[in-house]
This record gives C-alpha cells, sequence and structure tokens, in this order.
C-alpha cells in the first residue's frame, strides 16, 4: 500500500513538474506579468486624460439651485475629489490591491465592481456571439473565393467585402434599425430580453436573449466580416502557389485534401494571430450596437460615465477592456501552439 501510495505521488509530483516547466505555462505567467505592468501604465494614462477634461462629477451638481454650496463641498470629500490627481489615482490603485475595491459609482451610489460584473457579461455574450458569426461565414466564402479565384463567385464575394469595410458600423445600425422597423414585429430592437422574461422557461430565455440578440449581432459583425474574407482568400492564395501545393496536386491527391488538409491548415496561422486583434475591435465597435440597440453592456456603461464624469466607474471600465485585450491576445497566442506545434511561443512577441 505504501509503494502505491509514494509511486502515486511520485507520478503526480512529475506531472507537476512538466506543467510548470512546460513552454505555454511559463510563457502564460511571462505574458501575465507584463500585462500587470500594462495595466498599471494604461490606467495612469486614462486617469490622466480623464482629469484634463474640464470640470468634475461635482460641477454639474453645481448647476442645480437645490444644491447648496455646502452640500458640493461634503461630495468632493465624500468622493475624495478634493485631493490632488496624484493621491486620487494612488488612492484608488491602494483600494484594489488591499481590498479589490474599485471605488463606487457617483451617478449610481453603488460599488464599480457590482455594476461592471452586471454589464460585462452581456458585452461578452454580444461580442463571442458576432466573432463565431462572423468566422463561421466569413473563412468559408474566404476559401471558396480563393478556390474560384477570378470568376463570378469571386467577384460577386470581393464587391461584398469591400461594400462591407466602407459602412461604417454606425450606418449599418440605422440600416438594421430601418430594417426592423420595417418588419415589425419580426426583430426587438430594445434591450436585451422581453418584457415576459421573466415567466419563460429556461428554454425559453434562451430563445429569448438569442432573438434579441440576431440584429445588434449583425451590426457588430459586418465590418468583421468583410475584412476576414479578404484576409482568408489572400492568405490561402498565397500558399495554393507554394510548391508544396504543387507537388501534392501533382501526386494525385484529391483536389479537397490538398485545399482542407494541407493548404488550409498552413493559411490559418495569421488568422488565428488576429483573432486577439479580433477580439478588440469587437470590444470597441459593442459601443455602437448597444448604444443603437439598447443592449445593456458595458459600452453604454461607459459612455454614461464619460457623460456624468463618474471617474472611479469610467477607469474600472477602461481596465476591463485593456484586460479583455490583454486575455484575447494571450489566447490567441495559445490557439497558435496547439494549432501549429512547430511554433516557438517565445517567438511570438
Amino acid at each position: 500500500m505504501n509503494t502505491t501510495s509514494s509511486a502515486s505521488r511520485e507520478a503526480l509530483q512529475e506531472k507537476f513538474l512538466k506543467l510548470v516547466t512546460s513552454e505555454t505555462f511559463l510563457y502564460t505567467i511571462k505574458r501575465i506579468s507584463q500585462a500587470i505592468l500594462t495595466l498599471f501604465l494604461a490606467s495612469a494614462l486614462s486617469f490622466i486624460i480623464i482629469q484634463l477634461a474640464p470640470g468634475d462629477y461635482v460641477d454639474t451638481l453645481r448647476q442645480n439651485p437645490k444644491i447648496s454650496p455646502e452640500r458640493i463641498e461634503e461630495l468632493k470629500q465624500q468622493f475624495g475629489l478634493n485631493r490632488s490627481w496624484a493621491e486620487q489615482y494612488f488612492l484608488w490603485l491602494w483600494r484594489i490591491f488591499t481590498r479589490g475595491d474599485f471605488g463606487n459609482s457617483f451617478v449610481y451610489q453603488r460599488s464599480v465592481a457590482s455594476l461592471i460584473g452586471e454589464r460585462v457579461a452581456a458585452t461578452l455574450l454580444l461580442a463571442f456571439a458576432s466573432l463565431l458569426f462572423t468566422w463561421a461565414i466569413a473563412i468559408p466564402l474566404g476559401i471558396i473565393a480563393a478556390v474560384k479565384q477570378n470568376n463570378l463567385t469571386d467577384r460577386i464575394l470581393q464587391v461584398l467585402s469591400y461594400a462591407g469595410q466602407g459602412f461604417p458600423s454606425f450606418i449599418t445600425a440605422l440600416l438594421l434599425l430601418i430594417f426592423a422597423q420595417m418588419t415589425t414585429p419580426l426583430f426587438p430592437v430594445g434591450g436585451m430580453t422581453s418584457i415576459n422574461h421573466a415567466d419563460l422557461s429556461l428554454f425559453g430565455k434562451i430563445l429569448d436573449i438569442g432573438w434579441h440578440m440576431i440584429l445588434p449581432t449583425v451590426a457588430l459583425s459586418i465590418t468583421s466580416f468583410a475584412g476576414l474574407q479578404r484576409i482568408t482568400r489572400g492568405e490561402l492564395l498565397d500558399v495554393l502557389r507554394q510548391d508544396y501545393i504543387q507537388t501534392a496536386r501533382a501526386k494525385g491527391l484529391p483536389e479537397n485534401k490538398v485545399i482542407y488538409v494541407h493548404a488550409l491548415r498552413n493559411a490559418i496561422n495569421p488568422l488565428i494571430t488576429l483573432l486577439g486583434f479580433e477580439l478588440a475591435s469587437l470590444l470597441s465597435g459593442a459601443f455602437i450596437a448597444e448604444f443603437f440597440f439598447n443592449w445593456p453592456g458595458l459600452g453604454r456603461l461607459t459612455l454614461q460615465a464619460v457623460q456624468a464624469q463618474d471617474l472611479y466607474l469610467l477607469m474600472s471600465s477602461l481596465v476591463m477592456g485593456a484586460v479583455l485585450l490583454i486575455l484575447g491576445n494571450l489566447i490567441a497566442d495559445i490557439l497558435l501552439k496547439v494549432a501549429d506545434p512547430r511554433i516557438r511561443l517565445e517567438n511570438l512577441n
């Protein structure tokens, strides 16, 4: 029994040692260390830019004759706005590191962490739905365009791609709103759920949210779809011109195997690299989709914080956006390693 237990313990120790010394684990630790410094610099820069804007939250309250100057001073002391910029920033950082406290929202009079926690899930849901929708359509169409290069199908897809990239996101959102108005009540255009959402079954609630996601997802995906389709076409065409592809064809391999096994496997690497940047662009583009379709996400919350100069809510929202960008790039790097084991992660920086 003791021998078996000792052998199991040694096996676990060996697996643990192998894990912590693996290239992926060491690379992840390195990127997390870099991320901490990046977040510090990003938060400091964001804080300075916010403070350079004229006025602050209590300046808007001074316009209300019902609020006395004494009450204004009390609020400034309560929110710490009577301190210097450096004091406000470092006290905010100190609360985060010691207590995990991101401060309270001036407008909502609630914890910033709870507000962001409620909204970030909705933004991520919209962003990932758009990502899946974009990749599921753009990559197959890019492959078709490359295989049928200079044919009528390729030309039509190129026109659609250029048109999609040429339309600004807010124009696309407006056109979808007009379309929704013309086809009412087929597509909902406001909020994330229906009025009777609480009374629905679990499956009904999922369908209800999915129904409300259709138009914002399409609005968020159009530009990304157009760019990804063109990149897929270009990368696949470059690979199809390589000598080893010609050799594979000369050996009599089926064309589908040449394209989907040999060519696409090498063409997919640059697309995976773009994944992290794609997630970041979707998160920034979500601001427009959330605004036009009244989607209760992080974008609308950040916009409200900017308008009200809600300092700690705005700072935390910007930092959360930076965290999501860093995570997106880290996931893309790891997926690239999984897709092509020959790649060394340390060479990706």
